[in-house]
């Protein structure tokens, strides 16, 4: 029964840690792209700098999306038509990550002992403009990762493995159809 419950746990673990691996992996090409634009347009000397804090960033901001997922967040449409629960997921987890990457600087301002001012991240200008084409970007790079999360979900990741990459034929067999 222990043995039984145990197994179950590390196979939840294991599970897990996968899931998240692949949204670090996600977000963190996402965020590391942003951050080489980013230098590149400011023409920035700090990229491994900022690579470091992309990677950070992915990592928590992978888990924020684990543990939203795990509440269900984004699930009220995931009988419909797979465009309703791809499009409402990117636009909540969007917001989701916008609102943690903001209380994110923040703190990390405050901790810095700058004020709650100068903590307070910009985007581009600082214009309402800014933080919305920000929020818009953010939706638009969303839209594949949960439109491939969705059909996993519902072909099953083998399934959608094997239409991505292509089945694995047994040895000995041609491999025709």
């Amino acid at each position: 029964m222990v043995d039984e419950r145990l197994g179950r746990l590390k196979k939840e673990a294991i599970d897990e840690s996968k899931e998240l691996l692949k949204i670090f992996l996600y977000l963190w090409v996402l965020l590391s792209l942003f951050s080489l634009h980013k230098a590149l347009i400011f023409n920035e000397d700090i990229l491994t700098y900022q690579q470091g804090f992309a990677i950070i960033n992915a990592l928590a901001l992978g888990k924020v999306i684990l543990i939203a997922q795990g509440l269900h967040v984004g699930d009220r449409y995931k009988n419909k038509p797979l465009i309703y629960p791809i499009l409402l997921k990117a636009a909540i987890f969007s917001a989701i990550l916008l609102i943690f990457h903001v209380i994110e600087e923040t703190l990390i301002g405050k901790w810095h002992g700058k004020t709650l001012a100068e903590s307070v991240p910009s985007f581009g200008d600082g214009s309402l403009q800014a933080i919305v084409m920000t929020v818009i970007i953010l939706f638009v790079a969303l839209i594949p990762f949960f439109g491939f999360m969705e059909l996993e979900r519902v072909i099953g990741a083998q399934t959608l493995h094997s239409l991505l990459f292509g089945a694995k034929t047994p040895p000995g067999s041609s491999g025709a159809g």
